[in-house]
């Protein structure tokens, strides 16, 4: 399928008719027809059928709408940067985040840059660390802000700043609390587990073994904001990242750091092949800069 029958197809799954889709295009009918021919023919396959007026996808039209919808948002953002390139505005940065920074240093950081830089335009998304190649490849993202730098693909990266593990309670549970905790002292506690096989989840396990030390585990989460919420209900207490403590999500609960303290890098990555524009080098430095103050 070529751009323009994607773009038909798109229109008449969404509106349902031929005659809705070339007013919402703002072509003729016969036009809409002819092109929407024209990609079943190429395809070999038949897009929709007429129901009581309506064209009704069918199943290998509502497989394809997926990828074609992820064609459209893309080729919209294309002509958006197109359209500010013509009035002399500035680029469009594509910048994702792992949660826990895209709810708290992310936004700040935009904030603060477009108050000196409001020609910029953002295209924000959070991803976690195993769909971060597919995104850079598949151009989804420019730069993706994480704790682990993917090993063996053609990327490269620049530390923008450092983490640490924090444990997460609710005051009532541990009132006592001193400034640090050893992961001795949560034996006797409830503990929500990361996935083991993510960067911290993998930090936490090798400390753990190190010490001989097993935790009472009573539930996993795969986002650290779902442990957040678990620790608020009471289910237990969890290792975060410090930014996920410091996050709303976590708004009324306390959190203190290891004893040792277990640190890990956070870096921007990108494509060998698409290194970033000065821009995005600009906002990593201010985004470096936030990562610090938290």
């Amino acid at each position: 399928m070529n751009l323009r029958q994607i773009e038909i197809f798109h229109a008449v799954y969404l509106q349902g008719s031929v005659s809705a889709a070339a007013r919402a295009l703002n072509v003729s009918q016969p036009s809409v027809t002819k092109v929407l021919r024209h990609a079943e023919k190429s395809l070999g396959l038949a897009l929709f059928e007429r129901v009581k007026g309506r064209l009704i996808p069918t199943e290998d039209a509502r497989t394809l709408f997926g990828e074609v919808s992820d064609i459209q948002d893309r080729v919209r953002s294309l002509r958006q940067a197109c359209h500010n390139l013509r009035q002399g505005q500035g680029s469009l940065l594509q910048i994702s985040a792992l949660p826990s920074l895209g709810l708290g240093a992310l936004p700040r950081a935009v904030a603060r840059f477009m108050a000196g830089r409001a020609e910029i335009l953002f295209d924000l998304q959070t991803l976690h660390h195993d769909e971060m190649v597919r995104k850079l490849y598949e151009r989804e993202t420019d730069i993706a802000i994480s704790f682990e730098v993917p090993p063996g693909a053609p990327v490269t990266h620049q530390v923008i700043g450092e983490g640490e593990l924090v444990v997460l309670f609710r005051q009532q549970d541990f009132p006592d609390a001193p400034p640090r905790l050893h992961l001795r002292d949560l034996v006797e506690h409830g503990f929500i587990s990361p996935v083991q096989n993510g960067p911290i989840g993998r930090l936490l396990a090798t400390e753990l073994t190190r010490h001989g030390i097993e935790l009472r585990e009573v539930v996993s989460a795969r986002t650290y904001y779902v442990a957040a919420a678990l620790v608020g209900a009471g289910v237990g207490m969890a290792i975060v990242d410090n930014f996920t403590a410091a996050s709303p999500l976590a708004a009324g609960l306390a959190s203190r750091p290891l004893q040792p303290a277990l640190t890990f890098n956070i870096n921007a990555v990108h494509l060998q092949s698409r290194p970033p524009s000065q821009a995005a080098l600009d906002f990593l430095a201010l985004l470096s800069e936030v990562i610090d103050g938290i």
